[in-house]
């Protein structure tokens, strides 16, 4: 299952930012929402900057309320494509899934 969750989270994160712009500790947050998709700091910043290399997100530094600059992050058009196409690829494969899964069950 670890493997499962980890191939998904990249694409969890460009489901988010396709929402609004965020910074790190909002997608951490977002993601620890769903605990099924729990994912901290340590694995968050890096796929965030292999995003940024793949040119699927862009960043933007801006004054916080409350301490330090946050570096924003926002799809690009290619991000976009990419989630878009997972979005129609992941569809298949959960429903091809939970066929077999219920056919098992039966």
């Amino acid at each position: 299952m670890t493997e499962l969750r980890r191939g998904t989270i990249a694409f969890c994160v460009l489901a988010l930012l396709d929402e609004r712009e965020r910074y790190a500790v909002e997608l951490v947050g977002a993601l620890t929402d769903s605990q099924a998709l729990a994912a901290g700091a340590g694995t968050i910043y890096p796929l965030l900057s292999r995003l940024r290399e793949d040119e699927l997100v862009v960043t933007t530094w801006k004054e916080s309320p409350a301490g330090p600059p946050r570096r924003y992050y926002r799809l690009t058009p290619a991000g976009r494509r990419s989630l878009e196409a997972f979005r129609g690829e992941w569809a298949q494969f959960r429903d091809a899934v939970d066929l077999l899964l219920t056919k098992g069950a039966s």
